[in-house]
């Protein structure tokens, strides 16, 4: 199987947490810069991130050297494309204007399972 599509659901990822924020972005800047097709989407507490302000004020690493919003502009600079899940968005009170510049739309969770059931995709979920 060649991969052509890398899809990365971030469900358990909470911004409580910061130290689970990273990797996901990294793995999104480096897929991008693979000449995948990088999708993130976003769900449950992770929504969060589509916020102005509040992933720009969490660091991954003891370091701080890094936000987590770093690493998500580093990933779309990339190429990698931001989705929200509409359901979650409602939940957390989340308008679709009022999101991070990052943000290219919201989506439901058909849109994720089509595409992470492709053959051609390698599907990550955090």
């Amino acid at each position: 199987m060649v991969v052509e599509k890398l899809v990365i659901m971030l469900l358990n990822a909470d911004p409580d947490r910061p130290a689970t924020l990273g990797a996901p972005f990294f793995q999104a800047a480096v897929g991008a810069a693979m000449d995948l097709d990088v999708e993130v989407h976003f769900a449950g507490p992770a929504i969060q991130l589509l916020r102005p302000g509040l992933a720009e004020g969490l660091y991954p690493g003891a370091d701080r050297s890094k936000s987590v919003y770093g690493f998500m502009q580093d990933a779309h600079q990339a190429g990698a494309c931001f989705f929200g899940c509409s359901q979650a968005m409602m939940a957390f009170g989340l308008d679709p204007a009022d999101t991070i510049p990052e943000f290219d739309g919201a989506q439901g969770g058909a849109a994720f399972l089509s595409a992470a059931g492709s053959a051609d995709t390698l599907t990550l979920t955090y």
